[in-house]
């Protein structure tokens, strides 16, 4: 049995695996992150847990024997809850089920927890580990700090900068990271002032020729190519892209290789831009990120690749 932990409103990528571990014989059950509260019941013990989810499904975690983190939301509160204990049940549904995750460590994950859960809650890391696998990445900057982005802003970014947060506010299948992404220019370095009540990262705009998707999985590479040169990001921008298949070169795919082994991770989204200059310059990865569009419009079996990988991987550790 392979579990997967998603969400509710999750559907098509996550629809695709299922239907190919069905093809395979192979038994799977969902569990909905936002819904692993008072609509499921859930019993941990020292060495095993069993949950019933809100359809009455029942599961032991001695039937399963491999884990994909597809995406985790937050838990939902119901809406008869005293708003006096929001608070707590968000605290302590949180805790079930980090304990519930956790206590899978041992066996397969299409990305093991803790290490995913490091990568993606941060990008300066990333940029680190990128850089110490000959990635070209961006001068970059986190901070709250006005003045000092006003001299990185001078030193480094000759007249135009790209202001982001690092979290993520919504996901969806055209493209999970819509953030607050904006041009900064000479003239609204004033508007810095309120900087200090939300940090955001920093980095010389880049004249790009186009932006890569690249969908990672255990050393094979899945990429589409979408011809935005003129907005700061393609997935906050009004125009209609079309993608297109994409070879990377070989340096840049064994650079990507060694960089996400070191992650510790077998599969991710990496975001790429295509400078003006030539450069291949890495963005970020995301180890949860969309693919359900490359594999809708550029036909390639992500989710089957993906299935294959754990797959192979369980099979091994028994």
């Amino acid at each position: 049995m392979i579990l997967c932990i998603t969400h509710s409103q999750d559907f098509y990528t996550i629809d695709l695996f299922f239907q190919y571990l069905s093809s395979k014989n192979i038994p799977y059950f969902r569990l909905n992150s936002d819904q692993l509260n008072h609509l499921q019941k859930i019993s941990i013990n020292e060495n095993s847990f069993e949950i019933t989810d809100e359809s009455g499904n029942t599961i032991h975690s001695d039937d399963i024997k491999g884990v994909w983190h597809r995406k985790a939301w937050r838990i939902s509160v119901p809406e008869e809850l005293d708003e006096n204990y929001e608070k707590i049940f968000q605290i302590e549904y949180g805790s079930l089920r980090y304990n519930l995750f956790t206590s899978l460590e041992d066996i397969p994950w299409i990305n093991p927890f803790e290490k995913e859960k490091k990568i993606d809650g941060n990008k300066m890391l990333q940029l680190k580990i990128a850089q110490r696998n000959h990635l070209t990445i961006p001068k970059t900057m986190f901070s709250n700090d006005e003045e000092k982005i006003t001299t990185f802003f001078h030193q480094y970014c000759s007249g135009k900068a790209i202001a982001k947060l690092h979290g993520v506010q919504s996901k969806t299948m055209s493209g999970e990271n819509l953030i607050s992404t904006m041009i900064i220019e000479e003239e609204t370095l004033e508007y810095l002032s309120d900087i200090a009540y939300c940090p955001m990262i920093f980095q010389p705009y880049i004249d790009k020729e186009y932006e890569l998707r690249i969908m990672y999985v255990d050393g094979v590479f899945f990429t589409g190519k979408i011809n935005n040169s003129s907005n700061a990001d393609w997935r906050i921008s009004n125009e209609n892209y079309f993608w297109s298949a994409y070879e990377l070169p070989e340096n840049i795919k064994i650079n990507l290789t060694s960089m996400m082994k070191e992650m510790g991770l077998y599969m991710g989204a990496i975001d790429v831009i295509k400078g003006k200059d030539g450069e291949y310059y890495f963005l970020e990865v995301n180890p949860q990120g969309e693919w359900g569009m490359l594999q809708k419009e550029l036909g390639f079996p992500i989710a089957e690749r993906i299935a294959d990988n754990l797959i192979k991987r369980i099979n091994f550790h028994e």
